[in-house]
């Protein structure tokens, strides 16, 4: 395994050195959080499909495989039809609105009032997506090293921690370019052949396994249909994936560099469902499904490749985790923590101000802690992951949709549709049980019935808001010199 070692320890100490080299460029705020604004197709594409394919769309995705065959692509194939659907049709606009929190473009929408309580919930997610992308340190590291959990999610934690917080965006960005490579080539060039290979080719696949691994809606519709909804959808509004739209150049980048983000996560999401089909075969009787991925890395790759597909796993994690630890933070900061200090920047891009550079950081230094913490005390990644995009789809969906498509909704009606959808959705899990699908069925269903109910009871949003709104999603607002003007891949 000494070769297996020097692959992985070479490239956590190369995504360590890529960090200090990105707080040379994080000098402004808009640098620091966005990456300037200025990123071109090929480091937007790269970056926005690592960050969206992390340890659940690797290590999960092929353990879905595992059980259900081909059909177990389902749930990373949902994340990247969102992820098309929000570059196709909602990306342009969401970028020519130069803001930096999805908070914050529902206070330009609405008129500035729904902010911290969207804010909260957004933090949660962001939380919960970050915590469980770090717990999933503790299975790469133990195949590894056979390290004690603990150990194993502080020291992965520790490095995506340090480079994010000494870089920002740029570091993440960065770091994300060199992820998207080797996920490339560990998962989809090695893996995926060298697993169909060892399992004698599909031919014998098909033989040695029941027909409904085979069938494309084996998994079942139910469930097809709720990662739709919580998946294709949480695409759609996520904190995360919008501060990657915000990092495009241009409003075409973010829509065709996100397209080819998306057909790529379609690809790998098929990737991982015929590596764990063929798991199956080779290793029947595995304990647990998520086994599947550190199984078949471990005993049917040659020494070399093993530790390369290894750094594609803790790529795929690592690339989530710090994604959703810098939204984690800059929601925490600019959503929460600055409007209850009553100051509230909407969308504003000062220049330098070394203050907001040092108190973002700062954030993200605090929140990386708590995330390591809470995932030392996390058992279940499910259920973690579970009540985020919960919350997300059932609390924040419709009225972040609504802002965007229907002119008629106010800021009462956004509201009132944070918080009934909110409250069903906690209130369904307590009754229901966390894993049921009744809290985002009937909680999404409660937020739509609040939001258009309000909303047509109350006054209209003022015709100044709505225009300025316009303004701003039309692109026609000016954009500061901090902003910076050299484009980037």
């Amino acid at each position: 395994m000494a070769v297996d070692y020097a692959v992985i320890i070479a490239y956590l100490a190369g995504m360590l050195a890529v960090g200090w080299w990105g707080m040379r460029r994080a000098r402004s705020k808009s640098e620091f959080l966005v990456a300037g604004r200025r990123l071109g197709p090929s480091m937007y594409s790269g970056t926005m499909a690592a960050i969206v394919l992390g340890g659940a769309s690797t290590i999960g995705g092929v353990g879905l495989g595992y059980q259900y065959g081909l059909s177990g692509a389902w749930m990373v194939f949902t994340i990247g039809l969102g992820l098309l659907a929000l570059s196709v049709f909602f990306s342009a606009r969401i970028a020519r609105l130069k803001v930096y929190t999805v908070s914050e473009m529902l206070d330009l929408r609405y008129g500035g009032s729904a902010g911290v309580i969207s804010g909260v919930v957004m933090w949660a997610y962001t939380l919960m997506l970050a915590v469980t992308s770090t717990i999933a340190y503790a299975t790469i590291f133990d195949v590894l090293f056979g390290l004690d959990r603990t150990l194993a999610i502080i020291l992965g934690g520790a490095v995506v921690v340090a480079y994010s917080t000494l870089g920002g965006m740029w570091s993440i960005t960065l770091t994300d370019m060199v992820q998207f490579v080797v996920k490339t080539l560990g998962v989809l060039v090695l893996l995926l052949p060298i697993a169909v290979v060892k399992a004698g080719g599909f031919a014998e696949m098909k033989a040695q396994l029941p027909t409904e691994y085979f069938a494309p809606l084996g998994i079942g519709g139910q469930t097809i249909f709720t990662y739709v909804l919580i998946y294709t959808f949480g695409m759609l509004i996520g904190q995360d994936i919008w501060q990657r739209v915000f990092t495009a150049r241009s409003d075409r980048v973010a829509k065709l560099g996100g397209t080819v983000a998306g057909v790529y996560c379609l690809v790998y999401a098929i990737a991982g469902g015929v590596i764990g089909t063929a798991a199956k075969v080779l290793y029947p009787d595995l304990a647990a499904a998520d086994d599947a991925f550190a199984t078949i890395v471990k005993d049917a790759l040659p020494v070399g490749v093993r530790g390369l597909v290894l750094a594609a796993a803790l790529s795929a994690v690592m690339s989530t985790s710090s994604g959703a630890l810098i939204a984690c933070a800059t929601v925490a900061n600019n959503d929460i923590w600055s409007r209850l200090r009553g100051v509230v920047g909407r969308g504003r891009d000062d220049k330098g101000a070394h203050d907001e550079v040092a108190g973002n950081r700062a954030f993200i230094l605090i929140m990386g802690v708590a995330v390591i913490g809470i995932a030392i005390a996390l058992n279940n990644v499910v259920e973690a992951l579970t009540v985020a995009y919960n919350l997300l789809v059932g609390g924040l969906l419709v009225p972040i949709l609504g802002g965007l498509l229907w002119r008629r909704g106010t800021a009462p009606g956004a509201l009132s549709s944070v918080v009934v959808g909110g409250v069903a959705v906690v209130g369904l899990m307590a009754w229901k049980g966390i894993l049921a699908n009744e809290p985002v069925y009937y909680g999404l269903l409660a937020s739509l019935v609040a939001y258009v109910a309000v909303s047509l009871a109350t006054k209209p949003t003022d015709a100044a808001v709505l225009a300025a709104w316009r303004e701003r999603l039309a692109g026609r607002t000016s954009v500061p010199a901090a902003e910076g003007t050299v484009p980037v891949g």
